[in-house]
């Protein structure tokens, strides 16, 4: 049975990476939420799903007992204190000898898009860009086997199609599916020899632009 944590699981990208892996009978999940209210029925009631209701920086001794026996950890975490919040997981993890993580952060956290598209989005993430990049650059300091994945803009379409560009790439496109980076992050999470020490940018095909469609 593969042991998985999921921090910050109530968002809707983790909602879907959720119910994938339940349709895996070999994987058990722990989820750890701020809100236990926003998550799903379905979900809150599975018999393989343990339900943790903590902050990853308030709650230390929460995060250190859910973090016991995990196998591996996906972080999707959010707000103007990722750095802390990065620190928080990298500090208990390493006490837990847990070493695996998948952490969700935001395209341009490196200046990485060229052109128009990079000054919108730069303008309009803000402040919420610094933070995922200093969240994202405690991750990739630490000695953990870390895998960064840097979403385009959301998209709701009903369809799975991506590419995927390295760190040190231009980031192409300029939005995905919901879909499509929860299905990326299920092949993550099942094969997680995959995409070590490496930070991924995920976009839909033939989306370059100035601002995403919608």
């Amino acid at each position: 049975m593969k042991k998985v944590l999921i921090l910050g699981a109530s968002g809707s990208i983790a909602t879907l990476v959720t119910r994938n892996l339940l349709d895996d009978s070999r994987v058990q999940l722990t989820l750890l939420v701020r809100h236990p209210e926003r998550l799903a029925a379905d979900i809150r009631n599975d018999s393989r799903v343990t339900v943790v209701v903590a902050d990853v920086v308030k709650d230390t001794d929460q995060l250190a007992a859910a973090l016991q026996g995990q196998d591996l950890v996906y972080a999707n975490l959010y707000g103007a204190n990722l750095k802390q919040q990065g620190a928080a997981v990298v500090a208990a993890m390493t006490a837990a000898k847990v070493n695996r993580i998948i952490w969700i952060s935001a395209n341009g956290i490196y200046n990485e898009i060229p052109g128009k598209y990079g000054q919108w989005n730069a303008q309009m993430l803000g402040s919420t860009l610094t933070a995922y990049a200093a969240g994202a650059k405690v991750i990739e300091s630490s000695r953990l086997a870390y895998t960064i994945v840097r979403p385009a803009w959301f998209s709701d379409k009903d369809m799975v199609s991506y590419e995927l560009t390295q760190k040190g790439q231009a980031f192409k496109g300029t939005e995905v599916s919901r879909k499509s980076v929860a299905a990326y992050l299920t092949t993550l999470i099942l094969d997680d020899s995959q995409a070590i020490k490496q930070s991924i940018g995920i976009s839909e095909p033939n989306t370059a632009g100035a601002k995403p469609s919608f």
